[in-house]
């Protein structure tokens, strides 16, 4: 971020910088904390449409930081008070099993908005684009991942490619659905706090990637790498997602099939990239032999 970008963004709420912090931020986008007179507002730079996101965000029936502002280019959203999720798994995982009740009741509301249509909104009006269904986007999406990615060989590609077109009829299940997803569902875009009756979420970010569709794409989002969570967290996580959302008996499998989109497209990313490593790890594993 340049400093006068912040120097504007502040202006335009009617204050002056006095402390700029960079942010761990999504892979498209710059988050920046911007410490005023009188309070404290983080701005978002680059990324998806701020104006989309904005209006998911005003949309969304969980908690979600305050919109303060939208620009072309970036948005600035009311800090919240609370602690990344990721972080207070490492540091307390006896309360994991509790955390993912709450975390799961929350991403599970997420759902309860419902669109006209299945799709990626196209402007700030949420209106969804027209599609093909997503069983028919599935292969031809890795085809296109697999062509621009070096992170697998071309016989794990070959592999990949061909465990997807098995599965994508799997998502005739859901085609019809047309409801609010996030999209990037993970414990860093998650923010809780404890309190006298327990862990709360005090607010769900970041929803450049949010799109009408399954819930079951968010659950199978949080799953991804849950080898990595402290025991106890996705049980419950899906206990509570399953109290409130699922329709199909086989909502894990077809939310794996879903995430076969995302994983496809992580793989892309360049060298060096964490999450893209991990990604690669789960297309070689035999993770999902079971579907």
């Amino acid at each position: 971020m340049r400093a006068e970008d912040g120097e504007r963004i502040a202006a335009a709420l009617g204050g002056a910088v006095r402390r700029a912090t960079t942010l761990a931020g999504g892979y498209s986008h710059e988050t920046v904390l911007l410490e005023l007179a009188d309070r404290r507002v983080v701005a978002r730079f680059g990324g998806g449409d701020p104006a989309i996101e904005a209006a998911v965000m005003r949309l969304a029936p969980v908690p979600v930081p305050e919109v303060l502002l939208v620009e072309a280019d970036a948005m600035a959203i009311a800090f919240v008070e609370g602690t990344v999720l990721s972080r207070v798994l490492e540091e307390r995982p006896d309360d994991a099993e509790g955390l993912g009740r709450e975390v799961g009741r929350v991403i599970a509301r997420i759902g309860d908005v419902r669109f006209d249509a299945p799709g990626f909104f196209t402007d700030a009006t949420l209106t969804p684009g027209a599609q093909p269904p997503w069983s028919e986007q599935l292969v031809p999406f890795v085809e296109q991942c697999m062509a621009k990615t070096e992170r697998l060989t071309p016989g794990e590609r070959a592999a990949w490619l061909r465990r997807c077109a098995e599965q994508a009829p799997r998502l005739t299940a859901v085609e019809g659905d047309a409801r609010l997803a996030h999209g990037d569902v993970n414990p860093k875009n998650i923010l809780v706090t404890r309190g006298a009756d327990g862990w709360r979420v005090t607010a769900v970010l970041d929803w450049e990637f949010a799109y009408a569709g399954s819930p079951y794409g968010d659950a199978a989002n949080m799953a991804r790498f849950g080898d990595g969570y402290p025991p106890g967290f996705l049980d419950g996580f899906d206990e509570a997602f399953a109290a409130h959302e699922p329709r199909h008996p086989e909502w894990r499998e077809i939310g794996r099939v879903l995430d076969m989109f995302a994983l496809s497209d992580l793989v892309t990313r360049p060298p060096g990239n964490d999450v893209a490593d991990q990604a690669a790890a789960i297309i070689r594993s035999p993770w999902n032999v079971h579907l």
